[in-house]
């Protein structure tokens, strides 16, 4: 990260929970979320390079997001529930397996939700959906302590957003931030932040 003044730190900051706010009110039909995230991951790259974040612009993508946006927000939130089931069950003694099948699961969960989040960071520079996910796969598998850092901030900031419900929104842009800079630091070199 480059040093910033701190009226540019302020204003990265604020940039930031706008975005996590707009984020989080067009994910408010569900169906949406996976477009709203996509225009957040946009407008969050563009805050990095420091390039105008332009609504029209973002608009553009989130509207040509609605429908891979919602086959991939279905889909994310089926698997999050049965992976929440499957841990409700192992842990509660109902299925068989104890502590070795939990980890088990509990790693999946995690593998899982760093590739969704990679997948995130590569939709704002690529608009295939599906070469996003293949990507973000291929990372995680290539790459298992990228994976762990990502899913750990992730984890992080869902534990903060469910303590802190007033924060949650907040956290949507920071998270992103957090992301972006974390897959580029660790996956192609540094990243700038330009005021």
């Amino acid at each position: 990260m480059t040093r910033r003044g701190f009226t540019e730190t302020v204003t990265v900051a604020a940039d930031l929970a706008l975005v996590g706010i707009a984020v989080t009110v067009c994910s408010l039909p569900l169906l949406t979320a996976g477009a709203a995230v996509h225009a957040g991951s946009v407008a969050v790259r563009d805050v990095i390079e420091g390039s105008a974040v332009r609504p029209s612009r973002l608009w553009r993508v989130f509207v040509r997001s609605l429908l891979p946006g919602a086959v991939c927000t279905v889909a994310a939130v089926t698997l999050a529930w049965l992976l929440l089931f499957n841990l409700g069950a192992v842990a509660s003694g109902r299925v068989p397996g104890g502590l070795p099948v939990l980890v088990a699961t509990g790693a999946v969960a995690a593998a899982l939700l760093a590739a969704g989040a990679l997948g995130v960071v590569h939709l704002a520079h690529h608009d295939s959906w599906s070469g996003a996910l293949r990507w973000a796969a291929g990372t995680v598998w290539r790459q298992p302590l990228t994976a762990a850092m990502v899913a750990g901030v992730s984890s992080i900031a869902a534990v903060i957003g469910a303590m802190i419900p007033v924060t949650a929104p907040l956290l949507v842009g920071y998270l992103l931030f957090a992301v972006h800079v974390l897959a580029a630091r660790r996956l192609s070199g540094p990243v700038t932040v330009e005021g």
